[in-house]
């Protein structure tokens, strides 16, 4: 009976990812498909990437730089559509842009002597301006959601974790399930010295 239950629970974890991954994928590619009233499955999820890829093709011209930025200038006269826009903008350009914010692993000393750790990444080196010449701002991503802490703390209680970025992201969302190469390998004897 035992040998039964730990095939059936060996089942459910090969099975239920594998379904909701597609569930999730058909209910996007209907989504977009209704949107754009078309009626052959999936077409229209193809038609959004191409669309998107080729909107992004334009924008690496001059010109059309040129009419962003003046487009942005306008939005930035509306208070609340600035607000939605520039924080869109900021954390798509945070993962994907490139400005990535999010390429800067480390472990972040939480008590005194070092024995609890948080796991997140820098996205600001220098805080200067702030009156904090000797902290940085570390991101904390929360386990399964997505959202986090921000925190401003001394850089000497922060070092640098020796692994991609994704990897490191993928570790820290998933509440440390996720396997990650490299998993204790870390700079803990070389802590960050803020830039001025």
């Amino acid at each position: 009976m035992k040998r039964l239950l730990r095939y059936f629970l060996q089942g459910l974890v090969i099975t239920v990812p594998l379904l909701l991954t597609a569930f999730v994928c058909v209910q996007a590619f209907r989504k977009v498909d209704s949107w754009l009233g078309i009626s052959i499955p999936g077409v229209g999820f193809v038609v959004t990437l191409a669309s998107i890829t080729l909107v992004g093709f334009f924008g690496s011209s001059v010109l059309t730089k040129t009419l962003i930025v003046e487009f942005e200038k306008l939005l930035e006269r509306l208070p609340f559509v600035r607000l939605v826009y520039a924080s869109t903008k900021d954390l798509l350009n945070a993962f994907v842009g490139e400005k990535r914010r999010f390429d800067k692993p480390v472990l972040v000393s939480l008590t005194p002597d070092g024995a609890i750790k948080g796991l997140g990444f820098i996205t600001q080196e220098s805080l200067a301006s702030l009156g904090e010449a000797g902290s940085v701002v570390v991101y904390f991503p929360q386990s399964y959601a997505f959202a986090g802490w921000t925190f401003v703390v001394p850089a000497t209680r922060v070092s640098r974790v020796d692994m991609e970025s994704s990897d490191f992201m993928a570790f820290v969302v998933s509440g440390g399930v996720t396997g990650v190469p490299g998993t204790g390998t870390h700079t803990a004897a070389a802590p960050l010295i803020p830039k001025n």
